[in-house]
């Protein structure tokens, strides 16, 4: 407590809750933003209690050094700055995810080897950086998805984000290797979701879960299922991987089960039920393989990940960090209830 410690995105869907959290919490906190004169970015972080401990710096991940000034005399250091689309958003996976992700790390990490005060980075991946394609994880022991393994099949034409994350964690774990000054944890969130106080946040989640709600599937829902995991519990997560000291490796965060587009739909329908576009039934997988291409979901895409389910191990993340996991309905309402919030405002 009083510590002085950094976050990189803190206007983000993530780095926003990791912000107010550790505020809560009674660190000194420095975050950076890409611009700081953009007020719909930086004025939810100095409305937050306790933004007298708040400072925000300006910094690019494309500019060298520019992580410097907000690094200077920080105990931990939170990179959290990484853009996320779905892949139907990506037009150009080199400039758009590769080059901000692994760029973004390199200038990350050698500001952390400059900076003598930094004892540990806490960097965030994905689990996606554990598999490329649903199908990969069907060959993981069990079926179940577990983080000895590192994603091998992406590439930029197959998952760019999938494969911007993999290449910068893996740049990450290089770097702590041969030195003892500081060390390194990563947290491997599932699909984020939950309440936003940031509506600028142009986070992939909140994307997909806009689609669903404003009522782009109202004739029916696709197959397609997702690891969650709630916002506030990857916080959450962050700040224990920073203070526990026995904290190493990578961490899943996410729910044992997957939840499909009608499971979430359900829990919303059931608590709103006068909301009329959130989808009632589940879109034959035909249906899917013939109109997904005009959505921009390739042929490539949907086979290998269209009505695929599987397991999630998230044990060390309970034990190892003491994780309590906030039900998924939880996690669906508060998000569903933060949305229709920002619609009316």
């Amino acid at each position: 407590m009083g510590d002085l410690v950094l976050v990189t995105g803190g206007s983000g869907f993530v780095g926003s809750h990791l912000v107010r959290m550790l505020l809560e919490r009674g660190y000194r906190v420095r975050t950076t933003v890409r611009d700081l004169g953009d007020e719909a970015k930086t004025g939810p972080l100095r409305g937050l209690a306790g933004q007298e401990r708040l400072e925000i710096f300006e910094a690019d991940l494309l500019r060298p050094g520019s992580f410097g000034p907000a690094m200077d005399g920080c105990r931990f250091v939170f990179h959290v700055a990484s853009p996320f689309r779905m892949p139907e958003k990506i037009r150009d996976g080199r400039s758009e995810m590769l080059e901000p992700a692994l760029e973004g790390t390199r200038n990350v990490l050698g500001t952390v080897a400059a900076t003598e005060s930094v004892e540990r980075l806490v960097l965030t991946s994905t689990v996606g950086a554990i598999f490329g394609d649903y199908v990969d994880v069907l060959e993981m022991r069990d079926r179940t998805l577990s983080e000895e393994y590192f994603n091998t099949t992406s590439t930029l034409e197959n998952n760019p984000y999938h494969y911007a994350k993999t290449v910068a964690e893996q740049e990450a774990w290089e770097a702590v290797r041969g030195q003892d000054r500081w060390s390194l944890v990563t947290i491997n969130p599932g699909l984020v979701l939950g309440p936003s106080f940031t509506p600028a946040s142009d986070s992939g989640s909140l994307f997909l879960m806009d689609e669903l709600m404003r009522g782009l599937f109202f004739y029916g829902a696709p197959n397609f299922s997702f690891t969650i995991a709630d916002v506030r519990d990857v916080a959450e997560a962050h700040v224990r991987a920073a203070e526990e000291p026995s904290a190493e490796g990578r961490y899943i965060v996410a729910l044992p089960e997957m939840y499909s587009f009608a499971q979430i739909s359900a829990v919303i329908r059931d608590a709103h039920p006068r909301r009329y576009l959130i989808p009632r039934h589940t879109v034959p997988d035909w249906a899917v393989r013939i109109l997904g291409p005009r959505f921009g979901l390739t042929q490539s895409y949907i086979r290998n990940h269209l009505g695929v389910r599987f397991a999630v191990d998230n044990s060390r993340s309970r034990t190892g960090l003491g994780l309590a996991y906030r039900p998924a309905a939880e996690t669906i309402l508060d998000h569903f209830a933060s949305w229709a919030q920002a619609r009316r405002t």
